[in-house]
């Protein structure tokens, strides 16, 4: 499994971004995506995720109103749109998926991970 995550950049607070990230080598939607990010000297946090489906959603209490992640599995793409970013949301972000449908919010259950790709937001 091969994934690639971009749409990242550099952006004023209170500004958009939309995130891709696009799989290839599985069937895509029997399987839960997570986007995860760390900032500088930080741990990687779990952001969003989503079932495989596309039914369910959830979300880091930090982002929620703010984030929306979505699926289109005909094209084993998963998007993150993120509204109103403020520089806290400053970090690398990736994109995951793990075997099963089920969202986990835990790093160790994700088998595949993307390269990551840099976001900035300035104050």
């Amino acid at each position: 499994v091969q994934l690639q995550a971009s749409g990242g950049g550099l952006v004023q607070a209170g500004a958009s971004l939309r995130l891709t990230c696009a799989a290839s080598g599985r069937t895509f939607s029997s399987y839960a995506v997570g986007w995860f990010r760390q900032a500088p000297g930080k741990e990687r946090e779990f952001v969003a995720g989503i079932t495989g489906g596309g039914r369910s959603t959830y979300y880091l209490d930090a982002v929620k109103g703010r984030f929306t992640i979505s699926r289109d599995n005909a094209k084993n793409t998963v998007y993150l749109q993120m509204n109103d970013l403020k520089p806290e949301d400053t970090a690398v972000y990736y994109c995951a998926t793990r075997t099963g449908t089920l969202v986990n919010r835990f790093i160790s259950e994700y088998e595949y991970w993307g390269q990551g790709t840099q976001v900035t937001v300035s104050s």
